[in-house]
């Protein structure tokens, strides 16, 4: 049953160390991604695409809990933007859970984001969440299923020691991202611009997360390195260039991982290079993309066909 004598107002900065000891006690953390003032400065104060909007639901001195609509842009086939958040942070303490704090949250961002012209929220909800959000008034896009090719390191184990990854362990000669150099290709469906100031702030400015560049010719790869289990992964968040695949065949070819993964949308010249390249579906590695307009829109945006995204665009952050 909510509770209403809640009061809901904006995040304010003096609720941060409160709010990070509640989204550790909720979300937990692992090495490359600590609830820090760090990492909620680079993701919620620095983004690009604007700083969050961002709501705390408070009962006396208590943050009883915590909701962050991460701002982000699409653009469409035909340059046009679309305004967009994205439903990531959101933590209750456990003395008020069970009171629909979540749900009072969330109606209360989607009113703020809609206030501010807002066109769309989006986000990869796990199925335990996922059933709130669809009696929110979310809808289904489709199941995102990522694609992988093992390496010749694919039996062997590497625990996680719960200490940042080492590049070298992961892939040969790793490089810094730095600033990219390749044009970014038009749009086919809604997808994140790439810009200058995004590639930087997202893979070269997040504090703990380890990413390496690969370039062959005229194409790149951008790629994480990750612990999953008792393997090492190693994951393709973007391609670049007219030739995907020269980057994505030297990427695997250099690979220390248990394997190499990656996801590009259905129809894209990345998804052509993954093919060819023998990558494959992951059994039972899925996400479900979700959406919920907040304004009539032309597209169909809970049609999947109509979205060119990559990992780099979906990983949570």
């Amino acid at each position: 049953m909510a509770d209403f004598d809640l009061e809901i107002r904006p995040f304010q900065s003096h609720d941060l160390p409160d709010v990070l000891e509640l989204l550790r006690a909720s979300l937990g953390e692992t090495a490359s991604l600590q609830r820090t003032p760090e990492l909620f400065e680079w993701k919620h104060v620095s983004n690009p695409f604007g700083r969050s909007l961002m709501l705390v639901a408070v009962d006396g001195d208590t943050i009883a809990g915590f909701r962050a609509f991460m701002r982000w842009e699409l653009e469409q086939r035909d340059g046009a933007q679309l305004r967009c958040v994205r439903a990531v942070d959101t933590a209750t303490h456990p003395d008020y859970r069970r009171r629909g704090i979540f749900r009072q949250l969330t109606l209360a961002a989607l009113d703020a984001a809609s206030e501010d012209g807002v066109d769309m929220v989006f986000n990869t909800p796990n199925p335990r969440s996922g059933a709130g959000y669809l009696a929110m008034g979310w809808s289904q896009v489709g199941t995102i299923r990522p694609l992988a090719s093992p390496t010749l390191a694919v039996f062997r184990h590497a625990p996680d020691t719960g200490e940042l990854p080492d590049p070298s362990d992961f892939i040969k000669s790793p490089e810094e991202v730095g600033k990219h150099t390749f044009a970014d290709r038009g749009a086919r469906g809604l997808r994140t611009p790439r810009s200058a100031a995004y590639q930087e702030w997202r893979f070269t400015r997040h504090p703990t997360a380890r990413y390496t560049r690969v370039e062959a010719h005229d194409s790149g790869a951008i790629a994480r390195m990750a612990f999953r289990g008792n393997r090492r992964e190693l994951l393709v968040s973007e391609l670049y260039g007219s030739r995907p695949i020269r980057a994505l065949w030297k990427t695997r070819n250099r690979a220390r991982s248990s394997y190499v993964g990656a996801y590009f949308s259905n129809g894209s010249p990345e998804r052509a290079a993954l093919l060819r390249s023998g990558f494959l579906p992951v059994p039972g590695a899925t996400m479900t993309l979700m959406v919920r307009p907040l304004r009539p829109l032309e597209l169909d945006v809970t049609d999947l066909r109509q979205w060119d995204i990559s990992l780099g665009d979906l990983e949570l952050l």
